[in-house]
């Protein structure tokens, strides 16, 4: 019997006025105390510079914008609230408001005390600075929210420097205003290219393709280059079940889950993060009992930006993530439609869960795009109730690229519960 997607059926929150110069990216959602859900994504692209609304120039070709939508009736219709000048945000709650936080190069953020129906004015939390990562989740621990975001922090690779980015764990008291910048504490930082020797790497084909830090990206067919392997778009979990050879008893232990951008598939980065008793948090890589160091795992479309949501009902780990199913055709090959490398494909989004982070066991088929070029990737989600709400970044035919979308779709998976077996 052939697969059944579980939520290929969609409701567009925001459409792209003009595929061929604005794409659709960076989907966020989250659910308020009422049960509203509220929905963020960005605009980018040439022709976003003609939008009205605040917009980030960055250069002629780099112009973004932030919407911010919600919904009432669990979403099935959506309502344009707000936009903002900043990109990659994730919407969240903390204490009595809602906020957005993204960057606009520096890190930024607005909050709302009614919900999203009014915001505040954009604020910096941070000056001088380099900051990316799409929107992860977020996660509750010991009266303080946690979340992470990227800075770069060298600059020897030009191109995309994913080798040059650390992942921060971020933390503030949930009832603090987290508008002001002294509410927010930041983990000390570990780029890739500061924790990692490319080069002494082997046995298990990472990297996949010639390529190494401080080197030029290599081109392995017209249009289709690969830069050195490195981290990004990082989730934060915890272990709290006593049986875990990660449970931290005292609660102090985050661990942090990045894309791994190796040139293949299947592998995710790992580092943690631990608070110490004056309140800093120190940022190192993990380590397996037999004391090898443990940079790698598996993880079902870890090459790509994934979503994990830990659901307290189910004791599970939720990976809303990527599929990949010819990562070893060669990058000449490939069809036209493909975005990139062979590991970069974007049409199908699919569910797992987990335990422990580490054993993933197959959901099921969310949604595919009819075409390659029709994306459906780069998803966040939440739960409502006894339903999984998911929010994508998506193309039709009208779309330039399986990466520049014009489309941002809900989905909606009921009773995933039952999923588990």
């Amino acid at each position: 019997m052939q697969i059944q997607p579980l939520a290929d059926a969609f409701v567009t929150v925001c459409e792209s006025p003009d595929a061929a110069t604005i794409y659709t990216c960076s989907p966020g959602l989250t659910r308020c105390p009422s049960g509203r859900l509220v929905a963020t994504m960005g605009l980018r692209g040439p022709g976003v510079a003609a939008l009205p609304g605040p917009h980030y120039v960055r250069s002629a070709k780099a112009c973004w914008q932030g919407k911010v939508f919600t919904s009432d009736d669990r979403g099935a219709t959506w309502t344009h609230r707000a936009d903002y000048p900043f990109l990659h945000a994730r919407p969240f709650v903390a204490g009595a408001s809602l906020y957005v936080l993204g960057h606009a190069s520096d890190l930024m953020i607005v909050r709302s005390d009614d919900e999203g129906h009014t915001w505040s004015t954009p604020v910096r939390l941070t000056h001088g600075q380099s900051w990316h990562q799409a929107p992860t989740n977020v996660h509750y621990a010991n009266g303080c929210v946690y979340l992470v975001m990227e800075r770069r922090v060298r600059s020897a690779v030009r191109g995309w420097p994913v080798s040059e980015l650390a992942p921060v764990l971020m933390r503030a008291r949930v009832d603090d205003d987290l508008t002001r910048p002294e509410s927010w504490a930041f983990a000390d930082e570990l780029p890739f290219c500061g924790a990692v020797n490319d080069r002494e790497l082997d046995m298990f084909g990472v990297p996949f393709f010639d390529v190494f830090y401080a080197g030029r990206a290599v081109s392995l067919a017209p249009g289709r280059e690969c830069v050195p392997i490195g981290w990004l778009e990082t989730n934060v979990v915890q272990f709290t079940d006593p049986d875990h050879y990660w449970h931290d008893p005292a609660g102090r232990t985050f661990h942090l889950w990045s894309r791994g951008h190796t040139g293949g598939t299947g592998y995710a980065c790992i580092a943690k993060v631990v608070e110490r008793d004056d309140g800093s948090m120190q940022t190192m890589l993990e380590r397996a009992p037999s004391g090898k160091t443990m940079l790698f795992v598996p993880c079902p479309g870890g090459q790509m930006k994934f979503h994990v949501l830990y659901d307290h009902v189910t004791k599970l780990y939720w990976l809303l993530s990527t599929q990949a199913t010819d990562s070893m055709t060669r990058a000449e090959r490939l069809d036209d439609e493909r975005y990139n490398l062979p590991n970069n494909e974007r049409q199908r989004l699919v569910l797992h869960f987990s335990r422990n982070m580490i054993d993933w066991c197959f959901a099921g088929l969310i949604c595919a795009g009819p075409t390659q070029k029709q994306s459906r990737s780069y998803a966040s989600m939440v739960t409502d109730g006894d339903d999984l709400c998911i929010l994508s970044r998506s193309g039709d035919h009208r779309a330039a690229s399986a990466h520049d979308g014009n489309l941002v779709t809900f989905h909606k998976i009921p009773a995933f519960r039952k999923l588990v077996y």
